[in-house]
């Protein structure tokens, strides 16, 4: 690690408030897989490993602060407003506000395609940072973390009801109609690489019931399985 990143590293961990012992796994977090393949780094020098972990610690964090917090809250819906808290989109949100993207080493192929915006690259970078803030100082300090920039997330996702994981729900419906089969399918893709829009429609024993347009896959999906809920008049708070 040349001086100009330790440097850059400090600087982010001031926005982090976060003073980490071993700057390397910062470091780490914030390289990309694209990177490490340009440079024939080795597997544990980018952030996929890291961001396996994350996953699961931000899932235990936020699953406990649920469990906590919602007593009156059963496990379907703790589950759905977990779903909506910790999706790709909510942690790229995170993300952009810690600009992650002016810290993240990312390949030349990767940034030509625009990468460094990418809700999925983000959310990923998100997740290794968790990872690395617990493996480095503690859960106390990840949870803390955590919470410092999802809680107002929670509480907002659970006032607005806005905790419906559509596709979970319609698969629920399936299972309790005994339909044989649920099919997404990309029916387009529109806009530039680094900003495209996904046309997916959704199919119940190959017949069509919704359509969505997204930012991403799942955003479209879940678009798609809102609008099949609703044809099937399957009520959202059900």
């Amino acid at each position: 690690m040349n001086i100009e990143r330790k440097n850059q590293l400090l600087k982010f961990q001031e926005r982090l408030g976060i003073n980490f012992e071993n700057l390397y796994i910062l470091n780490t977090a914030l390289t990309h897989s694209s990177y490490a393949h340009q440079y024939n780094l080795k597997y544990n020098d980018h952030n996929e490993r890291l961001e396996f972990l994350g996953d699961s610690v931000l899932s235990v964090i936020v699953s406990e602060y649920l469990y906590r917090k919602y007593k009156n809250k059963q496990e379907g819906k703790l589950s759905r407003i977990r779903a909506g808290v910790v999706c790709e989109g909510s942690l790229a949100e995170v993300a952009r506000k810690l600009e992650i993207n002016k810290y993240i080493l990312i390949g030349k192929g990767e940034e030509l395609s625009g990468g460094r915006d990418k809700d999925s690259l983000l959310a990923d970078a998100c997740e290794a940072i968790i990872a690395a803030i617990y493996l480095d100082k503690g859960l106390e300090a990840a949870r803390n973390f955590v919470l410092k920039y999802l809680t107002d997330k929670i509480d907002v996702i659970v006032k607005d009801h806005n905790y419906n994981d559509y596709k979970s729900k319609l698969q629920e419906y399936v299972q309790r109609n005994l339909l044989s089969t649920i099919e997404y399918k990309v029916v387009s893709e529109s806009g530039p690489a680094h900003d495209r829009t996904f046309h997916i429609d959704v199919y119940l024993d190959n017949k069509c019931f919704g359509k969505g347009t997204g930012k991403s896959k799942k955003e479209a999906e879940q678009r798609a399985a809102r609008e099949a809920l609703n044809k099937l008049g399957v009520e959202e708070g059900e």
